[in-house]
């Protein structure tokens, strides 16, 4: 379970931080590096989930889902300074209670 959880904070963390350099390049005029690396990034993020244990493509992705929410409003505290409400966290955390359900409901 601990391997899983990292992999989905690693995946998200480089699709956020991915797109976000890709968003500095593009949109906040930064030099082509930033793109450069950006996408060298994004791509890892699509290399990062298929090296779940997980059968199940739509599930893991489903999954992946909910952690990408919590960690993209992290990610808007931490590095965008914009402070979550209390709709930001409770929304974060009925996307972990999701999650929790479509990882490890018991299932027949």
């Amino acid at each position: 379970m601990f391997i899983a959880v990292l992999l989905f904070i690693v995946a998200g963390l480089a699709e956020i931080g991915g797109g976000y350099l890709v968003w500095l390049w593009l949109r906040e005029s930064r030099p082509l590096w930033y793109g450069l690396a950006g996408s060298a990034i994004l791509i890892a993020y699509g290399i990062i989930p298929t090296l779940q244990k997980f059968p199940s493509f739509g599930r893991v992705y489903a999954a992946y889902g909910g952690v990408f929410v919590v960690l993209a409003v992290l990610w808007g505290w931490l590095v965008d300074r914009k402070t979550p409400d209390l709709y930001d966290w409770i929304g974060a955390g009925i996307c972990v209670i999701g999650v929790s359900v479509i990882l490890w409901a018991p299932r027949h």
